[in-house]
């Protein structure tokens, strides 16, 4: 008999119970008791549904409060020295290295924040040196366990492994030069063989362990580590499930169907073609085969016929019992459920799959390959057969007018008519900046007002033009606050937008919308992806309004600020008929227009956001010039269509870009700004290694955590920057847009900004 898993789950709630649970937990409105509650009634929702769905693998010791990398430091000890000593209890450390914390006297930053592999979910860096003293002090996997036991529903617990967990850490700040994390590894183990050993002794039957790592091309180096490692923890362990995802294996099964474990899992939504030489190493062996048919990183509704000639196919080799049928990966990435969603049309509602309904698809398949006579799962696979159909039909449509401007790209589109060298002066001149110009990234604090008056909007309690009143009132305010504090490149702050992609997509032709399809992207930030349907085009001007009335109110310059093409394509859930690179340079033309709209205008700076260039780099390196060779030129053919005098900014965050910095450059931007603060500066060897012939703007504090930053703090940063930067390029801003923050911290973080810029420039006079 085939059986079907899920290898996780979305831990937000289905009306965003955790967010609100957590964000009134740090505001003093609920104690950790309540917290601890709201938690567990989420996860017994979850269990329950997975359970009515006929999951027969439902995952625990997946959920977590904030990030589940994080809630495994938390577990194994991990926890620098700069959270200890303040008299904080365990759950105020936990989130303390989650966000920072400064209040009652204590005052220390986040731990840094990193993408997960090719997503938008955003993981807490675990940081390792000698002096790490791992120790399990508690075993969430066994707690979970037991819960979910507790109400009648057995559960496969799932842990993160422990070699994935070591290369996906750093070095401390206080280790020695040349540590590596992955040499702790025998320290860890025993820790390890504790917390299986503990499973084990529960009565759990078999253990998810993730080795999302062995997909990397990395992994190859931790050949002898993975074979130390499991040779060790599978005598004490339940059977232990290795899994991998987000791409193939590749070279790594080599030594991948080696290792003593029970059972392996594959993403067969990324990578399908490793199914057969999977299944051939596999053969000899008794471990089981976990095929991940249902995508854990799309909403589309997944075609079961092909689903079922990928396990027959496993089947026919290895038997039914070593075959099981899967998500791709958790689910994390996918909204809850499709059942809350009233607005979409029918025929959208039948193209999508939220994370329940995959659920639902994993049970059929797995019903059909064991051969089930139920009439119910044969009239899944009818209906199935027929929205697929109907699906293509509508897939099959194009509009000619955009594939013809695709089509009639030239290279010439892709560059700006002169050099840099050149466009700084004609922009110094058009923009009249002083040395070190300060400047933020865009967004400004979304209030509640803000957030109730959009809602009264899409109500229908007040019209458009009373809306349209509001925001302008808005802008202005951002406006006389930059002003006064002596910002010198000014943003409207973008009051009218509920997020850089989304806002955009609802501006475009091609994109549908969901009420509550919300994918947590860190902590308690959680996005609703807009999901392209179609071919798409900017049927009006976008942002040109309000950047207009922001330049109207003052005299100083405005930047305008769009999202670019290939962030919107990546934060987006994108077609799955098409390529993404016909897709991105749709968006391409689109944002194109909007820029050449806001120079008309007479916007003399614009920026276009690509902050998921480097996430959306394929894991592999083998693959990068495939996606490079179109990412790069949708952003050239964005931004590439104005004058000399304008300046052109692009914003890039959370993620190793010294790996792709020369790409980065190529770009043309005339001033990028960077994430810096978070990652200890370590950028700025990157800079040192690569140099960077146009502007420049590391960013000198984070905003994601609600600590201020100290005036001297960012002096210090200035100073180290221009250890290695010239002084004519630097461009001092924070780390991202201010959005998430509330006004006390972002005025007092500010001020602090700008003065310690007022000081370089008559230190470095």
């Amino acid at each position: 008999m085939v059986a079907s898993s899920v290898l996780g789950f979305p831990r937000i709630g289905g009306n965003r119970e955790v967010k609100k649970a957590v964000e009134a937990y740090w505001a003093g409105k609920i104690s950790a008791d309540e917290l601890t509650k709201a938690a567990a009634d989420v996860r017994k929702t979850s269990w329950t549904n997975l359970k009515e769905r006929g999951v027969d693998l439902i995952p625990s010791g997946d959920f977590s409060l904030y990030d589940h990398v994080l809630d495994h430091s938390a577990a194994f000890n991990v926890i620098p020295k700069r959270y200890s000593g303040h008299n904080l209890s365990a759950l105020d450390v936990y989130f303390a290295m989650g966000r920072g914390r400064q209040a009652a006297g204590v005052d220390v930053p986040a731990c840094e924040m990193k993408k997960w592999f090719d997503s938008n979910y955003h993981f807490v860096v675990p940081e390792f040196s000698d002096e790490t003293d791992f120790q399990l002090k508690f075993n969430k996997a066994l707690e979970e366990y037991n819960e979910a036991k507790a109400l009648g529903i057995v559960t496969r617990p799932v842990v993160l492994g422990p070699v994935s967990f070591l290369a996906l850490g750093k070095a401390a700040k206080e280790a020695k030069p040349g540590f590596q994390p992955i040499s702790l590894l025998p320290k860890l183990i025993p820790v390890y063989k504790r917390l299986l050993a503990d499973l084990k002794a529960a009565g759990v039957e078999s253990v998810q362990v993730d080795e999302p790592v062995l997909v990397l091309d990395q992994a190859a180096y931790y050949e002898k580590q993975y074979a130390q490692a499991y040779s060790e923890l599978v005598p004490v362990s339940p059977k232990i499930v290795l899994a991998t995802y987000y791409g193939r294996l590749g070279s790594n099964l080599s030594f991948v169907a080696k290792l003593p474990v029970a059972g392996l899992h594959i993403d067969l939504d990324r990578a399908p073609k490793q199914l057969d030489e999977v299944v051939a190493a596999l053969k000899p062996t008794a471990q089981v085969l976990s095929l991940g048919v249902v995508s854990g990183r799309n909403i589309w509704k997944a075609d079961l016929d092909a689903g079922i000639v990928l396990g027959q196919k496993a089947i026919s080799v290895l038997g039914a019992d070593r075959v099981i049928i899967a998500t791709s990966s958790s689910l994390l990435h996918t909204p809850v459920t499709l059942a809350s969603e009233n607005k979409l049309t029918a025929d959208q509602k039948d193209w999508f799959s939220f994370a329940l309904e995959k659920a639902e698809e994993v049970a059929v398949l797995a019903a059909v390959l064991s051969d089930s006579q139920d009439a119910k799962v044969s009239s899944a696979l009818a209906a199935n057969k027929a929205s697929i159909a109907k699906r293509r039909d509508f897939e099959r449509t194009s509009d000619d007018a955009v594939r013809k401007r695709v089509a009639s790209i030239t290279p010439d589109m892709l560059e700006r008519k002169s050099p840099f060298a050149v466009r700084k002066q004609l922009q110094e001149k058009n923009l009249g900046l002083p040395k070190f110009p300060t400047t933020t990234i865009g967004s400004f604090p979304q209030t509640a007002e803000i957030r109730a008056a959009r809602a009264k909007l899409n109500k229908k309690q007040i019209g458009e033009a009373e809306y349209e009143e509001f925001i302008k009132k808005e802008i202005e305010y951002v406006v006389r606050f930059q002003e006064r504090i002596g910002l010198d490149l000014l943003v409207h702050g973008e009051p009218e937008r509920n997020d850089m992609v989304q806002y955009f997509g609802e501006q475009f032709q091609g994109f549908v919308f969901t009420q509550n399809g919300w994918v947590q992207s860190y902590g308690s930030r959680y996005v609703r992806p807009p999901i392209i349907v179609s071919d798409v085009s900017r049927p009006h001007p976008v942002t040109v309004k309000w950047s207009s009335y922001a330049q109207s109110v003052t005299s100083k310059p405005m930047k305008g600020m769009l999202t670019g093409p290939v962030t919107i394509l990546n934060w987006s859930f994108p077609r799955a008929d098409i390529s993404r690179e016909l897709q991105c340079m749709q968006l391409a033309l689109a944002l194109r227009d909007e820029v050449v709209d806001l120079e008309k205008a007479g916007i003399k700076a614009v920026q276009v956001d690509e902050p998921a260039l480097r996430e959306g780099l394929p894991l592999r390196k083998a693959d990068w010039d495939s996606y490079l060779k179109w990412a790069l030129p949708s952003f050239k053919l964005s931004t590439a269509g104005v004058t000399d005098s304008l300046q052109t900014h692009s914003h890039f965050c959370y993620s190793d870009f010294d790996d792709i910095f020369p790409s980065i450059q190529a770009l043309d931007a005339d001033v990028i700004s960077i994430e810096a603060s978070k990652s200890d500066m370590k950028l700025l060897t990157t800079f040192k290694q690569y140099g960077y012939s146009n502007q420049i703007g590391p960013g000198v504090y984070d905003i994601h955590s609600p600590r201020v930053p100290g005036e001297q703090e960012i002096k210090d940063r200035i100073a180290s920057m221009l250890e290695i930067l010239p002084e004519e390029l630097l461009v001092i801003n924070p780390d991202c847009g201010l959005k998430t923050r509330g006004w006390k911290e972002t005025e007092a973080s500010l001020v602090n900004l700008v003065n310690a810029a007022r000081w370089a420039r008559q230190t470095y006079a």
